[in-house]
């Protein structure tokens, strides 16, 4: 994995995020990247050499560490973390996409033109939806897989024992896991932040809707109350070019 690609991919979506949104790329950046890069790799680097049964039966370590470990936790983060990231990506491709669409319409048109964007990174009309529309993308991915580690693992807890009687297994043999203790807290801090950054991203799409709702309101009520004054002001125009209409009104 291009780790630097990475991370240059997240920094260049920082400055189009909101306060949450930046939050949550700090929390992506320290707390999952850089721990399973620097902790995690190596924590499971002897998960399966370190597997060990009380038998000589050929093939029943194997059977069973496949039956207990069907798929490697450090493949399973690193699928996470490129699906939970990657959606970024998007965001920046449509701002890059607008920002080349305003760059044709000033050749087109000349410089005095009027722009098609005022600001091609504020989210409005379809960034905006393109932005709510990853965060969504980032809860389900984080959620599926948190669901997954659940389901694969039946938990998230690491025996120190484990009975096997899978077949080609003679009986029902005694298999350790190396460092089960370790195993358990890497495995519920990393659950532990996926979950925080799930309340992070409904967070702000919580923020992004309520000021989206703000601002209809808002402009809504000054629509209003410019057309309001605009037709008191007809109203006094046609007073003053007809005063005898005025008198008799106010009489």
């Amino acid at each position: 994995m291009n780790w630097a690609f990475l991370q240059g991919l997240l920094s260049g979506v920082n400055q189009y995020s909101t306060a949450f949104g930046r939050v949550w790329l700090s929390i992506v950046f320290l707390f999952r990247i850089m721990v399973f890069v620097v902790a995690a790799e190596k924590v499971w680097g002897d998960e399966q050499k370190d597997f060990k049964c009380n038998t000589a039966q050929p093939g029943c370590h194997n059977v069973c560490y496949d039956h207990f470990f069907p798929v490697s936790h450090v493949r399973l983060w690193a699928l996470q973390l490129i699906f939970v990231t990657c959606p970024s990506f998007l965001v920046v491709m449509h701002v890059a996409y607008r920002e080349d669409r305003e760059k044709k319409h000033r050749e087109k048109y000349g410089e005095n033109c009027r722009r098609i964007y005022l600001n091609t990174g504020k989210k409005r009309g379809g960034l905006w939806w393109t932005y709510v529309l990853t965060l969504l993308f980032k809860i389900g991915v984080d959620v599926t897989f948190v669901y997954l580690l659940y389901h694969i693992y039946e938990g998230y807890d690491f025996p120190s024992l484990i009975k096997c009687k899978e077949v080609p297994c003679p009986n029902t043999v005694d298999c350790f896991i190396s460092r089960p203790t370790e195993k358990k807290i890497f495995t519920l801090f990393m659950v532990v932040t996926s979950l925080v950054c799930v309340l992070l991203s409904i967070f702000e799409i919580v923020y992004l809707v309520g000021k989206r709702l703000h601002e209809c309101v808002t402009g809504d009520f000054h629509s209003n109350r410019m057309t309001n004054t605009l037709s008191k002001g007809n109203v006094f125009k046609s007073s003053v070019n007809h005063p005898p209409l005025l008198q008799k009104r106010i009489c």
